[in-house]
């Protein structure tokens, strides 16, 4: 091979890592996150013991927000089941795990679904979480249909930052108190600051727009203590447990329903 095609070759590779990378997409909704960032980084550091123990046992349903290609999603799954197969089911003989996969981009969705290989208990959906006419469309008879009203869990994986980012202050609370009363427990891994200026110099660096809330941002800083404080003041939610933090310095949070523990 010429050095010059070895070259070009090597400039194309870095600029496809580059486009890849997390915080290239507007919305986050890159097409190779889990390339980066593997479903098992956070798992590794979540006993599903202590998911399952924020429940009484039988049918779980479950929300996956900003489900991307749905890795997490079956990686959840396959982490729950395993500890039914290895009899640490605390509450009941079966697990009927439900579980249903958002996310604003239909392309991502598509693989998901494509790739889906526990269909009658796992699907996905095209939905804007931050519309509120759609996600009524879509949630309610997806609940209904289980004989449900709310979801026992939701899980926000890296979410947080792309909604603030795309609506502001006001959008992050009101996504907060939205997601935190559709379900009885919220596991939540919030971008710490410094991914926020990493997303806007990306997509600066692109060429793209630009995030047009992100100069106007007042809630910075700590963001999981800031979120944190919001679910827990505002929100009626208790921190059951901070799990650590992944490689990638992000906190996982197990939040739950204040009155479950009051019962």
């Amino acid at each position: 091979m010429a050095a010059s095609t070895r070259e070009e070759r090597h400039e194309q590779v870095k600029v496809e890592n580059y486009q890849c990378e997390p915080g290239a997409a507007l919305y986050g909704n890159f097409t190779n996150y889990y390339r980066f960032n593997p479903p098992g980084e956070r798992l590794r550091l979540i006993p599903a013991v202590d998911l399952l123990e924020v429940f009484s046992g039988g049918r779980v349903v479950a929300l996956d927000v900003g489900c991307n290609c749905g890795d997490f999603s079956v990686a959840v799954y396959k982490h729950l089941y395993n500890l039914k197969e290895n009899r640490m089911w605390i509450s009941a003989d079966r697990l009927d795990l439900k579980l249903l996969g958002c996310d604003i981009d239909p392309d991502l969705i598509r693989r998901a679904t494509e790739s889906n290989s526990f269909p009658e208990s796992i699907s996905y959906v095209t939905l804007d979480v931050m519309d509120s006419a759609s996600r009524e469309a879509v949630l309610k008879p997806y609940l209904e249909k289980l004989d449900r009203t709310s979801f026992d869990i939701c899980f926000c994986m890296s979410v947080t930052m792309w909604i603030h980012l795309n609506h502001g202050d006001q959008g992050l609370l009101d996504f907060l108190l939205y997601v935190s009363g559709l379900c009885k427990a919220l596991l939540i891994e919030p971008q710490p600051w410094k991914c926020y200026r990493a997303a806007a110099r990306r997509l600066r660096k692109l060429g793209k727009s630009r995030f047009n809330h992100f100069s106007t941002l007042s809630i910075k800083g700590d963001m999981a203590h800031k979120i944190q404080q919001f679910l827990t003041t505002d929100c009626n939610m208790e921190l059951v447990r901070c799990f650590g933090s992944t490689n990638w310095d992000r906190s996982l949070l197990l939040f739950k329903k204040r009155s479950l523990s009051q019962e």
